[in-house]
C-alpha cells in the first residue's frame, strides 16, 4: 500500500558530501514524521533525523551541524544533505515515515530498504 525508496547513496571520500532522498508512494493520506536511520555493519540501527510535516526538525547529536534533514510535502518526498562527511558515518541509511492511509486510520511506520552510504579515508 505504501512504498519508501531511497536513493543517492555512494562512496565518497572524507570531507565530501552526499545527499539521499527517500521518496513515499502509494495510498497516503498523510505524513507526518519522515526521517533516518541508519546501521553500520555488526552495529544496532540509530536515529539520524526526523523532520515534522510543519518543518521543525531533530537531529542525533553525532551529524548536528553536519547533515541537514528536509521535505517536499508536495512530492511525499524527504531529503537528507550529509556535509563534512567522516568515515564512521558509513552505514547503510533507512528512510523511515509515520503515515496515514486514511482519515480516521492509524499512523503506521513505514520503512525503506535502505542505501549504502560509503566514506573512505
Amino acid at each position: 500500500q505504501v512504498q519508501l525508496v531511497e536513493s543517492g547513496g555512494g562512496l565518497v571520500q572524507a570531507g565530501g558530501s552526499l545527499r539521499l532522498s527517500c521518496a513515499a508512494s502509494g495510498s497516503i493520506f498523510s505524513i507526518n514524521f519522515m526521517g533516518w536511520y541508519r546501521q553500520a555493519p555488526g552495529k544496532q540501527r540509530e536515529f539520524v533525523a526526523t523532520i515534522t510535516n510543519g518543518g521543525s526538525t531533530v537531529y542525533a547529536d553525532s551529524v548536528k551541524g553536519r547533515f541537514t534533514i528536509s521535505r517536499d510535502n508536495a512530492k511525499n518526498t524527504v531529503y537528507l544533505q550529509m556535509d563534512s562527511l567522516k568515515p564512521e558515518d558509513t552505514a547503510v541509511y533507512y528512510c523511515n515515515a509515520s503515515i496515514r492511509t486514511s482519515l480516521r486510520g492509524y499512523r503506521n511506520d513505514y520503512w525503506g530498504q535502505g542505501t549504502q552510504v560509503t566514506v573512505s579515508s
